[in-house]
């Protein structure tokens, strides 16, 4: 009598190789950030942006981070860095066995993209969306096989936080779970899963709080450091708000409010204006130089 396989445990691949060989597609932040930690754990990557200039800035940055990363403690002792290369093509996707999208925080963009990676695969490759507020399944209508992305919400910078939140959406598959699991294994992280809604857990509870700090700032009530002074002795949080929105990117932040503002209506999502005019004046935190802070 045939053995029924268990969907949980079953690979996607009839003979899978034995690491993940990823391709990571943007390189910005959270692309880097996600890059230093797969290489950090010998992985092999593939970065892929349109922007070549954006690529070789990237390249340096992954020396210095994954630099960082080693002297932290953060990455396991004995093992060599996997192999980076990158590229400016999609087509390279095709000899993944998980491809990480990393774009900016835009539904149609995201979209696009994955539209376009969802035919160069091969069936089975897991595709993981680094979305912090688009519904999962929003864009799992754009995919042939909306059965292969999950969400995987990483936190900046990824080397360091060792929680990844991932979304489960109402069309993922067993077998994505289950390659999404090994894959965060793979580079030791905690996977905590949460149901598909805007912003899932951790941005449909932080972002608004960064966005009532901002206005705090904005209506006089006191500066950003002594927001962030109260938040951190008095509320245990480890950074304070503004701080983290710094680390983010108030770019990022902007378009991920706005996402939670149009998807669910809460007046308490929509950009405070004190974020809009960082924005438009370039201050987008540390990765500008400046943001709430002076990095310079």
């Amino acid at each position: 009598m045939k053995t029924k396989e268990n969907p949980l445990t079953a690979a996607p691949y009839d003979d899978p190789p034995p690491r993940p060989a990823l391709t990571v597609l943007g390189a910005g932040v959270m692309g880097v950030g996600i890059t230093v930690l797969a290489l950090g754990h010998g992985l092999p990557v593939h970065l892929v942006d349109t922007d070549r200039e954006r690529l070789d800035r990237a390249g340096e940055l992954i020396e210095g981070e994954l630099r960082l990363a080693e002297l932290m403690g953060a990455l396991p002792a004995g093992t060599a860095p996997g192999t980076l290369t990158t590229g400016t093509s999609l087509k390279a996707v095709g000899g993944s066995t998980a491809v990480i999208e990393a774009v900016t925080e835009n539904a149609a963009v995201k979209a696009a993209v994955l539209s376009e990676v969802s035919g160069l695969v091969r069936p089975g490759t897991l595709l993981i969306t680094n979305t912090s507020s688009i519904p999962v399944d929003e864009l799992a209508g754009a995919l042939e096989r909306p059965e292969e992305l999950v969400g995987t919400h990483f936190m900046n910078p990824p080397y360091l936080i060792t929680t990844a939140e991932v979304v489960r959406g109402p069309r993922t598959g067993d077998s994505a779970m289950a390659a999404v699991a090994a894959l965060l294994t793979a580079v030791r992280r905690r996977a905590v899963v949460v149901r598909d809604a805007p912003g899932f857990v951790t941005s449909r509870v932080l972002h608004p709080m960064i966005n009532d700090a901002a206005r705090v700032v904005e209506e006089g009530t006191a500066t950003a450091e002594d927001v962030d002074a109260l938040m951190q002795g008095c509320l245990g949080h480890p950074t304070g708000p503004l701080r983290t929105a710094d680390l983010i990117g108030i770019d990022n932040l902007v378009d991920s409010l706005t996402v939670l503002h149009e998807r669910t209506g809460d007046d308490g999502c929509r950009p405070t204006g004190l974020l809009l005019r960082l924005v438009r004046e370039g201050r987008l935190g540390r990765k500008s130089g400046r943001g709430f802070y002076d990095y310079t």
